[in-house]
């Protein structure tokens, strides 16, 4: 069974930076292209950056050139550093496969408050 866990979540001022962290188990992860999601109540989850299982990223419009994904095979996982931030970027980030079927399973995501 896949497992997927995030950390790294929390409170921080705007401009300020925090690095998420996600632990795969349960399946080949050297496989799958990974993602980072967020969400917030009331809408839906998107995508906010993404890389392929050769190491390429990409990026929605709303984080390029702020945060940066990258992947450790090795370890099985993956991780998303998140540089001047904003409140706007407060929500709950999960990771999961791209596309996220490829899994089928969510984690517990982590919380990230961007507040003054």
């Amino acid at each position: 069974q896949v497992q997927l866990v995030e950390s790294g979540g929390g409170l921080v001022q705007p401009g300020g930076s925090l690095r998420l962290s996600c632990a795969a188990s349960g399946t080949i992860f050297s496989i799958y292209d990974m993602g980072w999601y967020r969400q917030v109540p009331g809408k839906q989850r998107e995508l906010v950056a993404g890389i392929t299982n050769g190491g390429r990223t990409y990026y929605s419009d709303a984080v390029k050139g702020r945060f940066t994904i990258s992947r450790d095979n090795g370890k099985e996982a993956v991780y998303l550093q998140m540089n001047s931030l904003r409140p706007e970027d407060t929500a709950v980030y999960y990771c999961n496969a791209d596309p996220w079927v490829r899994i089928g399973t969510w984690g517990p995501g982590t919380q990230v408050t961007v507040s003054s």
